[in-house]
């Protein structure tokens, strides 16, 4: 089986979120289970040198942006046994970051064309699925039904889209669709690329995919109602046809706390008593008091209003009242900004945080950490529970998406689950779910069933792998 995985962002060439974690583990599973799984993106100029330098160049062509005709190269690179092909155009790619530029409608239009055009360049191989992620790559299934899907290379290819998070769903002006997309205007209508006043490049991956998958079973239950919809709930309901939920992993290599080289002392779930030594190189390295019986709970990600920061702003006052100590890695909205810097300043032996993002501090944080939360208000699936899980650190998160898929609730009578949960996008709630898992904290020998718990949960690639095979199939 003959698989093209098209995405705007792979780990470790360019990555911004759980997008590039994605596209970088789930083609390693698929070659793993014997897919020929391809991987296509853009050639950022943001790509390390000790990647763009090994390069093999392929070939060059012209790709029709509307009238004009823009160059393409086409660039090869084996990687932990996984083929990368690189789209270059200087003019598109060579920015500062990956996207929020005026021209990103332009921008993206023209890499889904050129991955079409790519495709008869690639020697040896035309898929038997285009596997399409996200708003970026949503024109793909358009123009390939548009164009493509007649070519004898690929009258038998079919295309999956998955969709990460519906919220951001790359709506532009449809003047875009004849004068940059190429295609005609006949595609600006409600039962295809029509949203609201625009075009929405994800709408069509939707549309005209031969499958359309989530990330998590829940939230594709989730997008068919109109608080998790986006506008598109109507649509998720009528496509439920083709719609289906694939939990994501992630790589048990990449994120290991055994070899992990940026944490102060490795460990595994035979050996959590070692976390200690990471906690420990935690608070000091956050300027916090070197205590190890006080937990810390930890908190790596980008600070808006999706993550559920406004519920920690409500209740920050009671938190720092708790015998805890509270730990942020983040970046995103000022006022979120300012409000843990503020807290970080003023209640210096109980807040720390780190505006921006490491990922060496991001793995102290895991590693050294006794609780990770993760209140989010939508989360389409999230890896930084699983994450935190890996790491021993126990997640407590709010029942959305695939958090609720992934954190099974403590039950302190039977031993059972691997983390803490509550319902309602309520900030109290949530507070006394803190300060239950505080309690189970202070209860040594449950707590150390409970983070093995954690650790043993098996959140890896293997399961969701043969899942998107069978979808192939």
């Amino acid at each position: 089986m003959k698989v093209l995985f098209v995405s705007s962002e792979v780990y470790p060439f360019a990555k911004t979120g759980g997008l590039g974690d994605v596209a970088y583990a789930l083609p390693k599973a698929l070659c793993k289970e014997g897919v020929d799984c391809r991987v296509i993106m853009p050639k950022y100029s943001d790509i390390p040198e000790d990647y763009s330098g090994k390069m093999q160049y392929i070939c060059n062509f012209n790709v029709s942006v509307g009238w004009r005709q823009q160059y393409c190269g086409l660039f090869l690179l084996q990687y932990e046994g996984v083929k990368y092909y690189f789209v270059d155009n200087e003019y598109y790619f060579k920015r500062n970051g990956l996207y929020g530029y005026y021209d990103d409608g332009e921008r993206f239009a023209f890499f889904c064309r050129a991955v079409m055009e790519s495709i008869f360049r690639m020697d040896d191989f035309r898929p038997d699925v285009i596997h399409c992620n996200d708003w970026q790559t949503g024109l793909i299934p358009v123009m390939f039904r548009d164009r493509y899907d007649k070519s004898p290379d690929l009258e038998h290819t079919k295309t999956v889209y998955t969709i990460h998070n519906l919220k951001y769903q790359g709506v532009f002006d449809p003047k875009l669709l004849e004068e940059i997309c190429g295609l005609s205007y006949r595609y600006y209508a409600e039962d295809k690329l029509k949203y609201k006043d625009g075009m929405s490049f994800m709408k069509g991956g939707i549309v005209f995919a031969d499958k359309v998958t989530t990330v998590s079973k829940t939230y594709s239950e989730e997008i068919k109602d109109a608080y998790f919809g986006e506008g598109l709930e109507g649509l998720m309901r009528e496509k439920a046809y083709k719609l289906c939920g694939i939990t994501n992993g992630i790589d048990f290599e990449q994120y290991n706390p055994l070899k992990d080289p940026y944490i102060a002392c490795n460990f595994s779930d035979r050996s959590i008593g070692r976390k200690k030594t990471c906690k420990t190189d935690l608070q000091e390295e956050f300027g916090l008091p070197k205590n190890p019986d006080v937990p810390v709970i930890g908190l790596v990600t980008r600070l808006v209003r999706q993550k559920g920061i406004d519920l920690i702003t409500c209740v920050m006052e009671e938190i720092i009242k708790m015998d805890l100590q509270f730990v942020v890695l983040g970046s995103g909205d000022r006022d979120y900004q300012d409000f843990f810097e503020y807290y970080a300043s003023a209640y210096p032996g109980k807040v720390a945080c780190y505006i921006g993002y490491s990922e060496k501090l991001a793995n102290k944080i895991y590693a050294g950490s006794d609780m990770f939360i993760m209140p989010s208000q939508f989360e389409p699936c999230g890896i930084s529970q699983m994450i935190s899980m890996r790491y021993g650190s126990v997640p407590i998160v709010r029942e959305t998406g695939g958090l609720k898929d992934t954190v099974i609730p403590y039950n302190e009578f039977d031993g059972t689950g691997n983390g803490f949960s509550f319902k309602n996008y309520n900030a109290h709630e949530m507070l006394n779910t803190i300060r239950y898992a505080t309690e189970q904290y202070g209860k040594k020998d449950s707590w150390n069933k409970l983070v093995k718990n954690a650790m043993k949960t098996k959140n890896d690639w293997s399961s969701s792998a043969k899942k998107y095979i069978e979808l192939y199939k």
